[in-house]
């Protein structure tokens, strides 16, 4: 009898002793089109962020990605949609900050942000900052403020969504100033922003990722930035702390979820098909210096934490201040 060769007999044992994953009932992985849910308007700085990362995804899982914009609540509609989803790994998550309000600020939630919703990918994030159209009165925080004592609630400001942190970061410094500031809650970033460079509204406050477009245009002036450090971008603006409200920070940021009980392996691998996406150079550029965020791409553990301080920080402001879901 004719003898096999050594690696053909290693072959056939391996195969032998290790079920397919067909055999052991679960189907292959991405299995077709995978949709990635945006819970909010298109334009937004979360639309962006997701339709600047699906060409490097398809390209890596080899399938067609969808990204699918279902607005409404504060993002809680969409986000709700992916914690019923099966858990299948085709159906994913990307989010913004407010996703950390959502518990203080409708306690009647269909969902649990983490029984239902499994972390996958802390992408990045970008300080908020305050702008007006170049028309307006105001050059500097403190002309806002001085406007706002002369008219009482006649200063109004327009944010992505009722209960954002920019939402939330202006009441906080409204209350530091003594003032009351009207609040125009906006169903997307693209709405928020379209009014203000119309002039619409006295002044917007927005991701510096979702001001970036109209500050470097003209078509809108920064007032007032709410990261560490001044952005190289905007070297002439005061971050809060030298505006005179010490403490007060305020960034943006994008997670991806999956819904609970994702098998792990998919979970772990498409965080790594969302790094190498944003990792591509042309993507890096337009999200660092374009959008002027910076990367962060944690994974799961460290997106877990991240988001029980969130919703610590952010639940405190919502419950002391009133603040309701519109």
């Amino acid at each position: 009898m004719k003898a096999w060769p050594r690696r053909a007999v290693l072959a056939a044992l391996a195969g032998s002793s290790v079920p397919s994953a067909r055999a052991q009932g679960q189907e292959p992985w991405p299995s077709g089109p995978i949709r990635v849910v945006v819970p909010f308007a298109p334009g937004g700085s979360t639309d962006a962020v997701a339709r600047l990362a699906a060409p490097g995804l398809q390209q890596t899982l080899g399938v067609p990605i969808v990204v699918e914009n279902r607005s409404g609540a504060a993002g809680s509609l969409g986000t709700d949609a992916v914690a019923k989803a099966r858990p299948d790994g085709q159906t994913w998550l990307l989010t913004f900050d407010s996703h950390a309000v959502l518990p203080a600020l409708m306690p009647q939630l269909p969902f649990d942000l983490r029984r239902d919703l499994a972390p996958v990918t802390l992408i990045g994030g970008a300080p908020y900052v305050a702008a007006c159209k170049p028309d307006k009165p105001y050059r500097t925080m403190a002309d806002v403020v001085s406007a706002a004592k002369a008219r009482p609630n006649g200063v109004s400001f327009a944010s992505t969504g009722n209960g954002t942190l920019g939402h939330l970061a202006m009441v906080l410094l409204g209350n530091r100033a003594g003032v009351r500031l009207q609040h125009l809650a906006y169903r997307g970033g693209g709405l928020a922003v379209n009014d203000a460079v119309a002039g619409h509204v006295d002044m917007m406050i927005g991701s510096a990722a979702l001001l970036a477009p109209q500050v470097a245009a003209g078509t809108l002036r920064p007032l007032l930035q709410l990261g560490a450090e001044r952005l190289p971008a905007l070297a002439q603006v005061p971050t809060a702390e030298e505006g005179g409200f010490p403490g007060l920070r305020a960034e943006a940021w994008w997670g991806v979820f999956a819904p609970a009980r994702t098998p792990a392996p998919v979970v772990a691998r498409f965080h790594e098909a969302l790094g190498a996406a944003f990792r591509e150079e042309r993507v890096a550029r337009q999200i660092t210096e374009a959008q002027q965020a910076r990367l962060v791409l944690a994974g799961a553990d460290e997106l877990g934490r991240f988001l029980d301080r969130e919703v610590e920080t952010w639940g405190k402001v919502v419950r002391e201040n009133g603040i309701q879901a519109d």
